[in-house]
């Protein structure tokens, strides 16, 4: 593997070039990759430089390894959405994905706001999901989600009758989309009529907005989810290591 100008670490290298073989679909979520002698050969690198990137691999939760077995493209778990993507915890510390009920599922033309967040072009086609999500049986979040229609070819027509509830798993289950990080930006906001009525709460009670894009491996946005959280009984928790 020959250097470039703007040089990288030459194990920053090999991570790319596994990126862009996951982003490809060169290896599907729960698929082995070779191992690290043969990535090394194939690469021309030593295998500690493989390894280095298998690592950082791992530490961004886009491979598990284990011992003795290998190391595998990591797949869309109910975990991995808990403690990576989903921060509402119950103010005594518990944790759980919420279930969720969807209030309307249709294709429209981006507004200039959801061009701008997901990289389009105002009228472009994207698919809005709106839904309330709950928490220990009680409506707490309402979330509306805006994907880019061609990166999720008749979505509309092909969900069944009740939209997952790990939307993230459907993305990379049937469209090969893994999501790989996503940006968070949080402020407080006053509940409008809507909100409040699907929230059983007064209009213009105070929510936690979390207004988050998320991106594919290929760097793309493939999504943009803005949730306005009841927190009367749960708080955002981010942990920081």
């Amino acid at each position: 593997m020959d250097a470039a100008p703007g040089f990288r670490p030459l194990y920053l290298q090999v991570k790319d070039l596994l990126i862009q073989r996951l982003a490809t679909g060169a290896w599907r979520p729960g698929e082995a990759l070779p191992s690290e002698f043969g990535l090394a050969a194939e690469f021309n690198v030593s295998q500690g430089t493989v390894r280095k990137a298998l690592d950082d691999l791992a530490a961004q939760n886009l491979v598990v390894r284990h011992q003795g077995k290998g190391t595998f493209v990591a797949r869309h778990t109910p975990q991995r959405a808990l403690f990576h993507f989903f921060h509402l915890v119950a103010d005594d510390g518990a944790r759980a994905l919420p279930g969720s009920r969807v209030l309307g599922l249709k294709t429209a033309k981006a507004d200039r706001i959801e061009a701008e967040h997901l990289g389009l072009k105002p009228g472009t086609p994207v698919v809005r999901l709106k839904r309330v999500r709950l928490l220990g049986g009680e409506v707490a979040i309402f979330e509306r989600i805006v994907l880019p229609a061609a990166r999720f070819p008749n979505f509309v027509q092909r969900l069944p009758a009740d939209v997952p509830n790990e939307v993230y798993r459907y993305y990379e289950d049937v469209y090969g989309i893994t999501v790989a990080r996503a940006v968070e930006k949080l402020k407080a906001v006053a509940a409008t009529a809507e909100e409040a009525k699907a929230l059983n709460l007064t209009r213009a009670a105070p929510l936690l907005e979390i207004d988050r894009i998320a991106y594919a491996l290929d760097g793309s946005a493939v999504e943009w989810r803005l949730s306005r959280c009841s927190t009367a009984h749960h708080h955002y928790l981010s942990e920081i290591e």
